[in-house]
């Protein structure tokens, strides 16, 4: 399993489908029981770090770390020395030297959980819970995981991602995921509201919603993000939802077997309505039951064993050596300073 968890991208086959395997496993072993606890990661520091506010993902990721009997630290920006101005290496610095094993981290510039990983500051693995537009890999990873469940094998399936995929950092997530899974993807939004170099996705697009329905296995709604347009992207809300919300005659076209998605939070009678959120056929809260499974055999995954143990003791190793040598040389250029004023000295009592 890779180090760090910051893309969709990263995930081979053979690393995608272990995880979906290992959540499977997570689910086996923790639904029914009346203590849903295992031991795989006691003594394990797992360090929430969100930048940006969140009630899913957060207490999904918290629920995860300790049903794995993980210790959690939730660390928001909101009432921490984050609010005060403390910069991003500080903050991992700081969890560094509180010896943090894991760091789910969520902020509103795309990158920032790369800039964590790659910069050194910190030993920990580094899970990426959601970066600006970019990306959101156990999002992806949870809405995949709930079609195998109901769908099987994900290969040759067709998965139609509905809404504004400019500003979603899950459907590009999911585009990649689904892909490297074999699935095929169509991406239906008004032209305004898909990113520039869309057309080198692995997946097609289209502009009208009722001619991909009656070919799709499974239909996922975005959620329109209005706190993140500084632009009109379409003319009125009730505009959008004529065109590209799922009503209960659009669902109507969907086969009888395909389901309906939502990573949340949802807008009702936006671009989704509350009959077809509603319906048997809707997995919406499947997805939140199975995100704690996913975020489990994640967790577990990066942070369990001896390899990772080896790996961090290493890292931290070659820092103290690093640390060591500038020590030494600093307390050696003291010594020769301290030896020639002590010369200095005598020099001048004789």
């Amino acid at each position: 399993m890779i180090r760090h968890l910051l893309s969709a991208a990263d995930l081979s086959l053979e690393d995608a489908t272990l995880v979906l395997d290992t959540a499977e496993e997570m689910s086996r072993l923790t639904e029914g029981r009346s203590v849903k606890k295992l031991p795989a990661l006691r003594g394990r520091t797992v360090v929430n770090l969100f930048f940006e506010d969140s009630t899913r993902t957060r207490t999904s990721f918290e629920i995860a770390a300790k049903r794995l009997s993980a210790d959690v630290i939730n660390f928001s920006a909101k009432g921490s020395s984050l609010s005060k101005g403390e910069s991003l290496k500080d903050t991992a610095l700081t969890l560094e030297a509180m010896g943090a094993d894991g760091v789910v981290v969520r902020h509103a510039a795309s990158g920032a959980p790369y800039r964590l990983a790659s910069s050194g500051w910190i030993s920990a693995n580094v899970l990426n819970a959601g970066d600006g537009t970019h990306e959101h890999p156990t999002q992806a990873l949870l809405d995949a995981f709930t079609l195998r469940k109901r769908l099987g094998e994900l290969a040759g399936r067709h998965i139609v991602i509905v809404g504004d995929v400019l500003h979603s950092r899950v459907a590009r997530s999911n585009v990649l995921l689904l892909a490297t899974l074999g699935a095929r993807v169509t991406l239906v939004a008004p032209p305004t509201l898909l990113p520039t170099g869309v057309d080198q996705w692995p997946c097609a697009v289209s502009y009208t919603l009722d001619d991909v329905l009656p070919s799709a296995d499974a239909v996922m709604m975005l959620r329109v993000q209005r706190e993140r347009m500084n632009d009109a992207f379409f003319p009125s809300a009730r505009e959008y939802s004529r065109r590209y919300g799922l009503d209960l005659r659009r669902f109507s076209l969907l086969p009888a077997e395909a389901l309906v998605l939502h990573p949340g939070p949802m807008n009702r009678g936006m671009e989704i309505t509350a009959d077809v959120a509603d319906d048997e056929r809707s997995v919406i809260v499947e997805q939140v039951s199975n995100g704690v499974h996913v975020r489990m055999a994640v967790l577990y995954l990066m942070l369990a064993g001896a390899a990772s143990d080896g790996a961090r003791d290493e890292r931290r190793s070659e820092r103290d050596q690093v640390n060591g040598a500038v020590s030494d040389g600093a307390r050696g250029e003291r010594d020769q300073a301290a030896g020639a004023s002590d010369a200095a000295t005598n020099e001048g009592a004789e």
